[in-house]
């Protein structure tokens, strides 16, 4: 089994806001894949299904952000699941809104729920990182993170999550590059090539025919009326 983790603060008021986006990504793949209802467990909410041939647990934990590592620990312990068997789904700030990565392991760059997991479990877990963008000033990042996000922003959220969705299986299945393959359809589609799509050059006119100057006439006015009489 696999366990899929998504962050974010349990509740109707958070349930839009960009700290949610882990919750999100969960709800999108349980939605698409044919998971079973979500149930109370481990201080959250999870849902459990398949991805490919690879039975995978999905976990919202209720304990709000800065707790996550809890309801994580206790889901691992009752599945004597490891942190290599734990993929967690995250915001990130350092990321262009819309970007998505993979990280194996690492710090928890100050985020509170990373933080947590950290605490109860160690570092040795997958992170797929979520970008949601910074709001320039580390004082404005509390706010920034407990708002909804912007009506501007439903197109590449939509993106991103479908692709999220679409790559599920492989990344259950330990295809990271597989994943990101599918999140990047989504997110960057590839272009027609400008060659195919410039229209071609007009062909040039042909230069017109410059008619040859007439031949001189050399005949003496004699001959020119010899000749008339021919």
């Amino acid at each position: 089994m696999k366990l899929f983790v998504g962050l974010g603060n349990p509740g109707a008021k958070y349930a839009g806001n960009r700290h949610n986006i882990g919750f999100m990504a969960m709800d999108r793949i349980a939605g698409d894949h044919g998971f079973g209802p979500w149930r109370p467990a481990f201080k959250g909410e999870v849902s459990e299904g398949r991805l490919g041939a690879q039975k995978v647990l999905l976990l919202k934990p209720g304990t709000f952000m800065n707790l996550s590592g809890q309801s994580v620990q206790a889901a691992l312990s009752f599945y004597k699941l490891g942190p290599e068997d734990l993929t967690v789904f995250h915001d990130e700030l350092d990321l262009a809104p819309g970007k998505c990565r993979l990280k194996q392991g690492g710090g928890h760059a100050g985020h509170n729920g990373l933080r947590s997991i950290h605490g109860h479990i160690g570092e040795a877990y997958g992170r797929v990182r979520l970008g949601i963008g910074h709001p320039g000033h580390k004082d404005a990042v509390a706010a920034y993170v407990l708002h909804d996000f912007a009506k501007a922003d439903q197109d590449w959220l939509d993106d991103l999550l479908r692709g999220i969705s679409d790559g599920a299986a492989a990344l259950a299945e330990g295809d990271g590059q597989k994943f990101m393959n599918a999140v990047a359809l989504r997110t960057a589609p590839p272009r027609s090539s400008d060659k195919a799509s410039k229209p071609a050059d007009p062909v040039p006119a042909p230069a017109p025919v410059q008619a040859s100057p007439a031949q001189e006439d050399t005949r003496s006015a004699l001959q020119k009326l010899r000749d008339r009489f021919k």
